[in-house]
């Protein structure tokens, strides 16, 4: 799912970094100081198979013209350790934990225009788990702080009104509680960060 989601950012980066799109000013007439939005990961709760039950809102305010903070509230859960990097070990069913983990994440988010709608980004997000084995019986409870470093492009779309953000990241995990020891011998295995990660955010200026 995740190989999709990054051909489809690609794309987007490809095809549309010729266009004369640049950062927000505050002399144009079509600026929004807020915006509202969510991401096209969504679209992986229609994976049969893995469904994550993926649900994320955005709440954005610029602050000045290349400055963005936002508000992140999202939930979603997964069945494989977040440090497994591309290659045959991503996706397989070795992998898999005995259940699967539930989070429910707030996080606060920057944005920094570096160069027309070039943006470097960084979201911190304070994660709350519950792990569930594979009875569908919940056994414990976590917290982790989940870092996403972002690299992506803003395009503005329908005189401003809409906004859609390729973009990859790097996700770090640099503290989390202790996992039930079933899920914690295969997250063991793996490294705390993931490289390579696409994002697709869309929102609405207002």
């Amino acid at each position: 799912m995740y190989s999709k989601f990054l051909a489809l950012s690609l794309f987007f980066i490809l095809i549309m970094n010729s266009h004369p799109f640049a950062q927000y000013s505050k002399q144009d007439s079509t600026l929004k100081n807020y915006f509202i939005g969510s991401t096209f990961f969504m679209l992986g709760n229609l994976d049969s198979k893995d469904r994550p039950d993926f649900a994320q809102l955005n709440i954005g305010y610029r602050l000045t013209d290349s400055d963005i903070i936002s508000l992140e509230v999202k939930t979603w859960k997964y069945t494989q350790p977040l440090g497994i990097q591309y290659g045959n070990s991503f996706g397989s069913s070795k992998e898999k934990f005995p259940g699967y983990i539930r989070e429910f994440g707030v996080a606060l988010a920057y944005q920094k225009f570096l160069w027309k709608g070039m943006y470097t980004g960084i979201h911190i997000m304070n994660a709350w788990q519950s792990f569930v084995d594979e009875n569908d019986l919940k056994i414990d409870n976590g917290y982790q702080i989940f870092n996403t470093y972002r690299l992506g492009y803003h395009f503005k779309l329908f005189n401003n009104k809409f906004f859609i953000e390729p973009s990859i990241a790097i996700t770090h995990r640099p503290y989390h509680t202790r996992m039930p020891d079933s899920f914690k011998r295969k997250d063991d295995q793996w490294g705390k960060f993931f490289f390579g990660e696409p994002g697709l955010h869309f929102g609405y200026n207002f």
